[in-house]
This record gives C-alpha cells, structure tokens and sequence, in this order.
C-alpha cells in the first residue's frame, strides 16, 4: 500500500469543485473562508486552481448558496436541520444512524461517511430523497469519536519511511498511517495496538502512533491482550494501585468487630463454581423458637476496603466490572481484595454487608434487617455438591462431585439447611413466574483447556438446583434493598438495575422466526406475552432450535442497565430492583453499599446527577466486557475447530444473508459462515421473506433451523471468522 503523491497540472480542472466548497464550508458552517484557506484545504496553490475556486464561489453566491459576510470570505447558508446520533458502521462501509429524531435508523451511504467512525457521536442533516425506505443522511459534522485506539497488523513499507496499521475490526473502513519514527520497535506483521492522532483535511487515512506492541498474530497471548486492548480494557494494574492495596490493613480487629451486628455463630456456607476464586456471598440459617426462618445473605463488605477518593476506587470505578474471558480474569479489585480480604472463604472470619430475613414457610418476609456484619463461613460447597443433597437428601457428598476428590458426610445441620433453603427457593421462584417473570437458562458453552490453554474439549453449563438456589436468595436481596429505598419518602437517590419491555417490532420478529417452528407468542398484554415467552423456552429445551430460539429470545429483550431513574425490571418482574449482591465484581454494587448505609446512617439524597454518570459509566463498561468476553469465546471455538477441519458436522442454520448462512454445530455450538459463493450447485438468492436462501434453477432452498451437514473450510485467529463448506441437508431418521 504505497502513497502515491498527487501532482495538479496548471490546465486541470478541479473535479466535483460545488459539493467540495460546500462541504467545507458547511462542515464549519460558523466560520467564514476565503479563497485561499479553502485552497489549502483542497491541498492546491497553483493560479489555476485559485482562479476555479475565485469562480465558483461566485456562482455560489449569485445561486444563493453562500453569502459574502465580509469581503472576500464566504459563509455557507444553511436551510437544512442538523440532528444528531450515533453510527453504526456495517462491513460493508454504509452507515446507519442511530437518533432519537428518528423512529428508524437514518441510512448513510459510504461517500457521505465523511471520516466517521463506527459508534462516533455525529451530526448529519437529512436528505429528502429515501433508501430502501429508510431515511438518508450525510454527516456534516464529528462531534465525539467513540474511540482513539484501535487494534490491527502493521505493514511496514519497503522503503521504511512509514507504515500501515489494518485494523482487526471488520467495521474500520481505512487503514492507518503511521509515521516511521512512530512505530515503537514494531516489525512488519506485528499486532499492534496504534492511537489515532490526526485526519488532515486532504488526507484518505488517518494518522496514528503505536502505542503497544502485542505480539506476532495468530499467537494466544498476543490475541488475548489484542480483544482487551481493542475494547480499551485493562489486563493489569497501575503500579500505585498495587502500592495502596498493599498497605491496607486487612486483619479483622475487636474495634471494628463492635461497630457491626455479629453473626458469626450463626451457621454459614457458601456455594459457588468448583473453580472460583473469590467468594463475594455466602447463606446463614436459623430456625427461630416461634417456626420463622432467619435467613442472612451476607455480601463482601468491599466499600470497608474501597474508599471514595482513593486511587483504589477510582481504578476499581475506571474498571467498573470484572471481565471473564475463557482462560483468565480480569478482575476490578487486586488480588489481595478479591481473592483474600473480601472473598469469603471457609472458616475465616470476614466483614460483611448483610440483609437479614425473617421468613415464614410461604416465603412471606415478617421482618428484615440492613447493615453491616462479621460472619463466619462454616464450610464451602461447590454447586455440584449442593446439587447431591438437594437429590439425594443426604450428607453424603459423592466422590465424583467432591471438591476434596473423596467421599465425605457433610454437617447435618448443614444439610438440613441447603434442603430447606431449596424447598423455599422453588417456592419464590414458582412466585416470580406466575407474576410474569422470563426464565432464560441459556446454555453457557465452556472449554476444557491443557497446561498451554489449548481447548481439548467443549462442555455446556446448565443452571440446576443449586444454582437456581443461590440465584433466588441474592435476587430477593437485590430486590429488598432496592425496594427499602425507592419507597422512601422523601425520594432518595439509588443505583437501580432496570429493564425496559420489549419492542413490538422485535417481538413480531421473533414470532415470525419460531412460528417455521410451530411455536406462537401470545401479545395480548405484557404479562401474556411473559407467559408465552417462558412456555416457548420451556418447549425447545433439548430440541434442534433450542440455543437459536434462546438466542433470539434474548435479542428480543431490551438491554438491562444501569440508572438512577427506577422503571423497574421487566424480566425479573421487580417493580424495584438493584444489585447489591457482587461488589467485588461489579462497581455498581459498591456504590449501592454506600448509599444504603449513607441512608441508614439518616443522610441525605445523594447528587443524582454524579450518581446518573456514574450509572452510565458502568452500563458502558459492562457492554465491552461483554464483548470481550465473546470475542474470547470465538476466539476459542475457532482454535478448537483448527484441530476438527476433516470431521463433518451436524449444525443448524442460525442465520441466513445476501452474502452466505451460518450455521452453529450441534455438539460444540461453533459457529461459522458458509459463503454464497461456495454453494456451487446452483446460484442462490436470499428471501429475506423465508429467511432462506433459495437455488433460482434446482429452487433447493436452505431455510434458518434446518439442520445441515458441514466441513470447515478456513479458521482465521486474527479476523476471529470461521468459514464452512456445505456438504448438504441433514438426513432425518423420523
């Protein structure tokens, strides 16, 4: 990719010279050029070129296009209205634009990107004319570039003056060019991590400096740094956050014991994965003299440790989540927080933040208690142990699911508790679908990984009992302190967990994809379509369509986030709801412990307005991770697939495009692409009405949830794609 210098002729004409002035001086609509700046811009100083401009702002002048302010300098006239939004960029270079002046996205064509970026906050003006249908837009105006660094692999060129960064993202249009001397010790074909600094007005590419050097592509250290590094992420910490946690003092000490409820005689445990790290919530159980049961759901008091204004919190706040990607995590709080003085592990004492419930057998709450505690964690069970008393209703934890690799009788007491525990857990969670909460139990695809972090196997993680157990009790939690605050009169300021009903259009959709399954959604109400949404992910469990349906499903539902401003949360069925119940991993929690003992220390409403950011802060943190952390999944289904390239597999379609389908495999859940071009045995067309592509000749049509036959054609680490062969339609044995 050399750069080739223009050379104007004194005779050329400058091509499509009316929409270039009018573009510059709408861009900068405030301001007033002359001849000579507008010259500059276009990169020209030849008489030729002065005389074309000279001549055609007086066209535009006498068209009424322009006007002459002062003499000499010209001033667009603006009849337009300028909205603003945010683009989003397909592969392909177009645009749509996402604005709340538009009940539908605005369609942006390639030239009229303008050097925007994908998720930059623009200003546009619409045209008249339609696309498709759709509204069109050109953008005038940047007025917030979404990000600065980007990810990709340098090509140094051959006469070693400068370089070129191509972005791993499929939606960066253009490469990135980079000075020589601003390379930081790249070679040619090095992943690197470059920092947009300059668009010159004349310029097709950005300018950039490497900022990092990742490592050779394709390698799993450097793909792994490459996904959090292209959503800005952290892998390690500053170097002065690690000096201030060190010098905590983390020891349990009689003066601070006396300032909190103490539990610790009440029997406690905790149950998480068998290969957690760090224990941010455990269960206490008691039986009162008059048949109630006090049940405490004790939360690591991470706020004790975290103060407001430190550099430890302003990391943790930056960080604002932890991020589980298939070989590690990143987490918000050091080690020494998350794995140590917060994690509640078994038979040590910790500082706590409880909520304490005095329940009856119908899970009617008769009292509850907020504040912080010292409890004592009596044992450590791993879901698969608690799942084989809650079958087997015995304290025999089975060699095959204990944690120690050995048989072993847990504490009776204990056992009757986990049982108990259960028993009310089904009860509330029973409660919460009847009053029209969506249970999505969507398979989680994990990975076997040898020494190396290779993938050896694939394995699905389905929630059971005991997950569901644990589920109920921190969802009654979250919904408790949320629901003390937000009836408090005068209203108080609290970080809320909300989640907005679904939109008709995207419901109709999904309607139109599981009715070539035979399922029907009913819209009579919210509360019908909760019913039928719940009955449908209840019918495909275990069948074909099943991860497509819940897939689909779950698209179809708004985005929870994070706010001040309480609309409650549509999927749970909470009319208040927050979360309280993970402060090691998640930022929003510490701040909801803040602000609960704020209130209960009899202080005022919190400034909504810092809190609102903050909200916002967190829910955007959050959106990344969680591309990260799909991104790594990909990432690791495709380096399993390198060792599978000569197997056929059984999938189903899950998506189907103008330019190919995909298809998931059944018994791994990879996903790949096939391409339109590799469908060899007819020509096929999409019916966007079918979801299917259909031969115009053979009319064979493929259909989205038809099970297929696949062979992998090409693994790409780098680009994270996937491509299949199609060897054909699945043959049913029915």
């Amino acid at each position: 990719m050399t750069r080739k210098k223009k050379r104007r002729s004194r005779n050329n004409k400058i091509s499509n010279l009316t929409n270039t002035i009018l573009s510059i001086l709408k861009k900068e609509r405030n301001k007033t050029f002359n001849y000579k700046q507008i010259a500059s811009k276009l990169g020209v100083n030849d008489a030729s070129s002065r005389n074309q401009i000279i001549k055609k702002l007086a066209q535009l002048k006498v068209k009424g296009e322009i006007e002459e302010v002062d003499r000499g300098k010209f001033k667009a006239i603006v009849n337009t209205e300028y909205h603003t939004g945010i683009l989003d960029l397909s592969a392909k270079g177009n645009g749509y634009i996402i604005s709340n002046d538009f009940e539908n996205d605005v369609f942006v064509a390639s030239n009229n990107i303008n050097k925007a970026l994908d998720g930059d906050e623009v200003e546009f003006y619409a045209y008249r004319r339609k696309h498709r249908g759709k509204q069109e837009g050109e953008i005038t105006n940047i007025i917030k570039r979404t990000k600065s660094d980007y990810v990709g692999t340098i090509q140094i060129q051959n006469s070693k003056k400068f370089a070129f960064v191509v972005a791993d993202s499929p939606k960066m249009y253009t490469d990135i060019f980079v000075p020589i001397n601003k390379i930081k010790k790249a070679e040619d074909g090095d992943k690197v991590l470059v920092k947009l600094t300059d668009w010159p007005e004349n310029a097709s590419s950005p300018y950039g400096k490497v900022t990092e050097v990742l490592g050779k592509p394709g390698e799993h250290s450097t793909e792994i740094h490459s996904i959090l590094a292209e959503y800005g992420l952290p892998h390690q910490f500053p170097l002065e956050v690690e000096a201030y946690v060190n010098k905590l003092d983390t020891s349990i000490t009689e003066e601070e014991i006396a300032k909190r409820r103490d539990m610790r005689k009440d029997l406690t445990f905790t149950i998480d994965p068998k290969d957690a790290k760090d224990f941010d919530d455990a269960l206490s159980f008691k039986v009162l003299e008059n048949g109630l049961y006090e049940i405490g759901i004790h939360i690591a008091d991470v706020s004790h440790y975290v103060k407001p204004d430190t550099v430890l919190d302003d990391e943790a706040y930056e960080r604002a989540t932890s991020i589980y990607l298939v070989d590690r995590v990143v987490p918000m709080l050091p080690e020494i927080l998350s794995n140590g003085a917060c994690s509640l592990r078994p038979r040590e004492e910790k500082y706590t933040f409880s909520t304490v419930f005095k329940m009856n057998d119908n899970c009617e709450i008769k009292d509850q208690w907020f504040g912080r505690t010292v409890t004592y964690s009596d044992a450590r069970f791993a879901y698969e142990e608690a799942q084989a008393i809650i079958e087997t209703k015995s304290s025999v934890i089975p060699q095959e699911v204990s944690l120690t690799g050995e048989t072993y009788n847990t504490d009776q007491s204990i056992t009757d508790a986990i049982l108990k525990l259960d028993e009310l857990a089904k009860k509330m969670r029973t409660k919460r679908m009847r009053t029209g909460a969506i249970s999505f139990d969507k398979v989680e695809v994990k990975f076997n990984l040898d020494e190396e972090a290779n993938p050896v196997g694939v394995f699905f993680k389905t929630s059971k009992d005991a997950n569901k157990l644990i589920e109920e009790f921190m969802l009654l939690a979250n919904k408790q302190v949320a629901e003390f605050i937000g009836k408090q009169n005068p209203k108080k300021t609290f970080v809320y967990r909300v989640h907005d009903e679904p939109d008709d259009s995207k419901l109709a959709q999904l309607q139109t994809v599981v009715g070539r399954f035979g399922h029907k959604l009913n819209f009579k109400d919210g509360k019908s379509v909760a019913s039928s949404l719940n009955k449908l992910l209840t019918d495909v469990v275990g069948k074909k369509e099943q991860n497509l349906v819940d897939t689909l499903a779950i698209r179809t539902m708004s985005k929870a986030e994070y706010t001040t401003q309480n609309i409650g949360h549509y999927g749970l069925a909470f009319q208040y709801y927050s979360h309280f119940t993970s402060p090691i991993r998640r930022y929003p929690d510490v701040m909801a412990h803040r602000l609960l003992q704020h209130y209960l220390d009899g202080g005022k409403s919190a400034n909504e307005d810092i809190y609102e950011e903050k909200c916002k802060h967190s829910s955007n943190m959050e959106y990344l991770a969680t591309k990260a952390e799909r991104d790594s999944i990909k990432y690791m289904q495709i380096r399993f697939m390198q060792d599978h390239q000569d197997e056929e597999f059984l999938g189903v379609i899950s998506g189907v495009t103008d330019w190919g389908i995909y298809v998931e495999i059944i018994s791994n859940k990879c996903e790949g692409m096939v391409s339109v071009r590799d469908m060899k045995d007819d020509t096929y067309d999409f019916d966007q009405d079918h979801y299917a592509m259909i031969g115009r000749h053979n009319h064979k049509m493929y259909q989205l949830g038809e099970e297929v036959i696949v062979k992998v054609k090409n693994t790409d680490l780098v680009k994270k794609h996937l491509d299949f062969y199609l060897v054909g339609k699945a043959v049913n044995e029915d």
